[in-house]
């Protein structure tokens, strides 16, 4: 059966921060403007709702401003399936799939965690700081809780003092980065005022809570559950008993998207983002990307490059080049960070053979490690080839064995075969 087909002058994938702020410039100009997120909600994962989570802020103020255009679609809860011949995408919902022809595209697919395998990371109760967000906002009780967050970065910060709001009790803030670096880091947060603010906001509602750095969690312990952790510190180890564990060390553009519509890829820090120039345009003609997916920066970053791509994308040069000094001034912050928050060598040593390394094919660091590309371990292991296509496992084996894995292929999730048959009827 022919699936449904919807025209858009200007079509946005991600509903985050970059998403958001594209779709209010470009629906400021009267072009029809099409949303997609696989989000229930628009927000992404910074600004994600839930039932005890209104948005409130820049994400509130943005939200109220787009529900004022009538020629602005949303369409969350939806996935991207595939890109078809022609400025096309294949979408899909929970009821039915649906063709979206553009004009131009707007890529602001932001950023998943990093996860580095160690023993007992896939006990109940252990998660990814994101994903500890996720689950307070959806409504899980955490109160009373015993919470650890580990990792590196600002967001095990504010994955803390999302907990700690609903009742927990975070037993520790456990960095990788060494203390120099964060008070390096620290100190330069006076050339960006607002993170400056963020970040002492953050300090202040958590003040009593350890913050040990230059430390990581080596293992988690428990039968049917976690129940405890040993943090590696440099004095020695310590035992820490807690009912969660939130793990995550830094993020992970998605590229998955801009690499199947053939976009060239860009180094940036120790992972691999879009490419863009300063229009924010990607090397594919009419295909722009904004936010974490060309390179992790933050919420005013990902604003700033989603308003330039949408002015762009409307020829709009001279606007777009009016925001490029605080780009530039977000960017420096971003570089800082990536310095700073660097993950240290010895890291790579975390799981032991036995260590389950791809969760989804139950697959060993042990038998992963016999191989000597991620291509060969695939085909004897099996690894990367479950439900999440490689997108936890690849990037443990990026720095663990310093593998690059290859592109996911569509369709890029778990698609129904109705939708890949309205494809074909195309």
């Amino acid at each position: 059966m022919r699936a449904d087909t919807m025209h858009l002058d200007i079509l946005i994938v991600g509903a985050g921060p970059a998403g958001l702020s594209a779709a209010q410039v470009a629906a400021q100009s009267g072009a029809r403007v099409g949303i997609v997120d696989d989000n229930v909600h628009p927000g992404g994962q910074i600004w994600r709702q839930g039932p005890a989570h209104p948005p409130t802020g820049p994400a509130r103020g943005l939200l109220d401003s787009l529900a004022r255009y009538p020629d602005l679609t949303m369409l969350c809860g939806t996935r991207v399936v595939q890109p078809l011949p022609g400025k096309r995408l294949q979408v899909e919902d929970a009821q039915r799939g649906l063709v979206l022809d553009y004009d131009r595209l707007i890529l602001a697919t932001g950023a998943r965690e990093r996860f580095l395998p160690f023993p007992g990371w896939t006990l109940p109760g252990v998660t990814g700081a994101g994903g500890l967000q996720a689950l307070v906002k959806g409504g899980t009780p955490v109160a009373g809780q015993r919470i650890v967050v580990a990792g590196s970065g600002p967001l095990l910060w504010a994955a803390a003092s999302t907990a700690h709001a609903q009742g927990a009790h975070i037993a520790a803030i456990v960095e990788q980065a060494a203390p120099r670096a964060v008070a390096r880091f620290a100190r330069a947060l006076a050339f960006t005022p607002a993170k400056l603010a963020q970040a002492l906001r953050l300090k202040l509602g958590l003040w009593r809570t350890p913050y040990w750095r230059g430390a990581h969690v080596a293992a988690a312990h428990g039968e049917d559950r976690l129940r405890g952790v040993t943090v590696q510190r440099p004095g020695g180890s310590v035992e820490l008993p807690c009912e969660r564990l939130a793990c995550a060390y830094g993020l992970l553009p998605n590229i998955e998207l801009a690499a199947a519509l053939g976009c060239a890829p860009a180094d940036h820090a120790d992972t691999v983002a879009v490419q863009v120039d300063a229009w924010q345009r990607t090397s594919q003609p009419d295909i722009y990307a904004a936010g974490e997916c060309t390179g992790v920066g933050g919420m005013e970053l990902s604003a700033l490059e989603g308003r330039i791509a949408a002015h762009a994308a409307l020829g709009r040069q001279d606007a777009a080049r009016r925001l490029f000094a605080a780009r530039e001034r977000y960017r420096k912050f971003s570089r800082r960070l990536h310095t700073a928050f660097a993950l240290d060598q010895s890291l790579r040593a975390l799981p032991d053979r036995d260590t389950v390394f791809c969760r989804c094919e139950d697959v060993s660091y042990g038998e992963v490690a016999e191989h000597d590309s991620w291509r060969m371990a695939k085909l004897h292991t099996r690894c990367g080839m479950g439900p999440c296509q490689g997108r936890i496992c690849g990037g443990a084996a990026a720095f663990c064995l310093g593998w690059q894995s290859a592109n996911t292929r569509p369709p890029l999730s778990p698609t129904r075969i109705g939708t890949l048959a309205g494809a074909d009827a195309e």
